[in-house]
């Protein structure tokens, strides 16, 4: 009387040769080397920009960081205490710069875009951080510097 269900007629498993396999996954590695070594992308277009500051960020003897707005040379903000997203994301962007041989003099960008994401450029290197990514309260130290 009790009879297994049976979800329709059985089908044989599917068996493809190795060799179709590898042939496939090399096509699909030759392709991406042949996208990525001519210069090919995809790109996201950026939303503009709402507002832009250009900063350099100087380390004071006391420990603290101070923004200083790159146009009129004023203090901006200062921070104190670890900070330790700060330090990260500009330790990051210094390390291409010192790789390049660039100083420290050039000012960063700070942008906000109209879609509301925050982005922290270094025009030297072209190198960005998506600051969203990061969550809204470390964004947030960036939000700050958003011009009165």
């Amino acid at each position: 009387m009790n009879q297994p269900l049976s979800s329709g007629p059985s089908r044989p498993p599917i068996r493809v040769p190795i060799r179709y396999l590898l042939l496939f996954l090399g096509l699909i590695l030759a392709a991406v080397a042949f996208v990525r070594f001519q210069g090919l992308a995809w790109t996201v277009q950026d939303a503009p920009i709402q507002w832009q500051r250009e900063l350099v960020f100087v380390d004071t003897p006391d420990g603290q960081i101070a923004a200083i707005d790159f146009t009129n040379r004023q203090e901006v903000m200062r921070f104190e205490g670890e900070q330790g997203f700060l330090r990260g994301t500009l330790r990051a962007l210094a390390r291409e710069r010192k790789r390049r041989g660039i100083g420290r003099e050039a000012p960063f960008l700070v942008l906000e875009h109209t879609d509301g994401r925050l982005t922290l450029l270094d025009p030297s290197t072209q190198q960005r951080i998506d600051l969203a990514s990061f969550g809204p309260i470390n964004s947030a130290i960036f939000r700050n510097f958003k011009p009165q």
